[in-house]
């Protein structure tokens, strides 16, 4: 990369030639000409990095630019710039604005931020002009004419990025959906494969044991066995025990089993203690059932429970799946109209449901107040705001802390409160957490629009208002919205002078 020493002869000629510069006068283009740092980039040479102090403004004049971000991991190209006519009419027929593939690195300048993405030379020579930080804002003052073609782009970019983010958030939010909804059909979905494999060898030997303790037993013994198996049916379930008393009761009831000659002891064993069952108790209920018949009795009566374990298991996985297939069906809204009357707690909920991986070891606190009204919106829209509070609650905490969801009535307006325990947000980053593009997070972690967009959604479809009050070891998210019928708004009260500040508003 070279830097020239000396004003290129051609250059203010190529000044002039830009659309941005089309309108300012000879005067001031003798002054751009002399603050002007032309620089020569090879191919693939960097001209500033994402997540690097903002520190200057970029002319294309010959060649082209790549302007990639790293998300998540993956490099995603964001935009391409280049002197090319045929590619400049391709990307205007788009709607981006003619001057737009000339210049680069305003934003960031004018929100005093970092790079939001990473800019390199693509080509085998590009020519760019760097006005420093300094220069440009000079720039805007002298020049009138620059900041006329300048603010459309600008504006432009914002709407395409916040439109590119918005699609982003949308496929993380189904990407996160499907990973939450994958882990947690894992478990029920097992328990049905299992229970359906094990099915049928358990009824065969249901059959067999059957056959066996009918031919050995009286009428009197079958009698004891029937009420065995009916009050089995009536036992409530068991209450959580200790393992290492369960452990032992089923090692007591296989040891008496194996004696007894029994097939399998070991089956018995876990059937009975698995009830919450004990030796005993058993004992007291066989009484009447002769040494002749015990085995029979016995293993009869394993069968017996291992239909009943399998059924147990199919009972509570099935209605499992059901649940969450609704909360996933309620999470994305699916054969809904758009705007809506819903339950902002089943959207919390729900949303607890798809991030629950995310959640494992963070303890979970609902404050609902009973007797919610519903709101009227979009749902599953505000599900995306719920993701992004959770999620960054989450992340914040590191897998360890309280994670406290609240919901109540505060006059017109909904309120829900989402607070945990993490780390909480700098005092210097927290004015700037709703702004386009600013993220807290290390580069490629975060796009730093998921809060904006939460923001934009909150504020703007549903007229409510979006607070955020931080200090180490907790941190508040406050979200306003009014309830259907309501022509106030929900903007945040002021600040009281025992609270943290509070940042984000809704618009006036």
């Amino acid at each position: 990369m070279n830097t020239a020493d000396t004003k290129d002869p051609g250059l203010r000629s190529a000044l002039r030639g830009l659309e941005i510069f089309a309108r300012i006068t000879e005067e001031q283009l003798d002054w751009l000409v002399s603050v002007s740092q032309p620089r020569v980039l090879a191919d693939g040479d960097v001209l500033f990095r994402d997540g690097e102090e903002a520190t200057g403004f970029h002319i294309l004049l010959s060649g082209g630019l790549v302007v990639t971000k790293v998300v998540d991991g993956r490099e995603e190209v964001l935009t391409r710039h280049s002197t090319e006519e045929e590619s400049a009419a391709a990307e205007d027929h788009d709607g981006k604005p003619s001057a737009a593939h000339r210049f680069t690195g305003e934003l960031p300048l004018l929100t005093d931020g970092s790079y939001v993405a990473t800019a390199a030379a693509s080509g085998p020579s590009t020519t760019v002009v760097a006005y420093p930080k300094p220069v440009f804002f000079e720039m805007l003052t002298r020049c009138h004419g620059v900041a006329a073609v300048l603010i459309p782009v600008l504006a432009w970019r914002i709407k395409s990025s916040e439109v590119q983010a918005r699609k982003r958030a949308t496929v993380e939010a189904l990407g996160t959906l499907a990973a939450g909804l994958a882990h947690e059909l894992n478990n029920p979905a097992a328990a049905v494969a299992r229970a359906a494999q094990e099915l049928a060898p358990a009824l065969d030997r249901l059959t067999r044991t059957a056959q066996a303790w009918g031919a050995a037993a009286s009428d009197a013994e079958r009698a004891v066995l029937d009420r065995l198996a009916e009050e089995l049916d009536k036992l409530p379930p068991p209450v959580t025990t200790d393992p290492f008393a369960q452990a032992d009761a089923e090692e007591e009831i296989a040891d008496w089993a194996e004696e007894a000659g029994t097939e399998r002891p070991g089956l018995l064993g876990s059937g009975v203690a698995d009830l919450g069952l004990e030796l005993g108790w058993l004992l007291e209920r066989l009484e009447g059932v002769g040494a002749p018949a015990l085995a029979c009795a016995l293993d009869h009566l394993a069968a017996l429970l291992e239909i009943r374990s399998l059924a147990a298991e199919l009972r509570a996985a099935g209605p499992r799946i059901s649940q969450l297939v609704s909360a996933t069906r309620d999470y994305a809204n699916l054969d809904r109209a758009p705007e809506q009357s819903f339950r902002v707690t089943e959207g919390l909920e729900n949303t607890l449901v798809v991030l629950r991986a995310k959640l494992a070891g963070i303890s979970i606190v609902r404050e609902y107040e009973p007797g919610l009204p519903e709101l009227t919106g979009y749902p599953s829209e505000l599900n995306q705001v719920w993701t992004n509070l959770v999620d960054n609650a989450a992340e914040a905490m590191e897998g360890a802390g309280v994670l406290t969801l609240r919901a109540r009535a505060e006059g017109v307006c909904m309120v829900v409160e989402v607070v945990d325990t993490g780390r909480g947000i700098p005092a210097a980053s927290l004015p700037r957490i709703f702004e386009p593009f600013y993220t807290t997070k290390d580069v490629g972690k975060g796009t730093g629009l998921g809060l904006h967009l939460s923001y934009r959604i909150v504020t703007q479809r549903h007229h409510g208002s979006i607070t955020a009050r931080s200090r180490p070891g907790e941190t508040r998210m406050v979200v306003r919205l009014p309830f259907a019928g309501s022509a106030q708004s929900c903007v945040s009260p002021a600040a009281t002078p025992e609270t943290a500040p509070i940042v984000g508003t809704s618009p006036s």
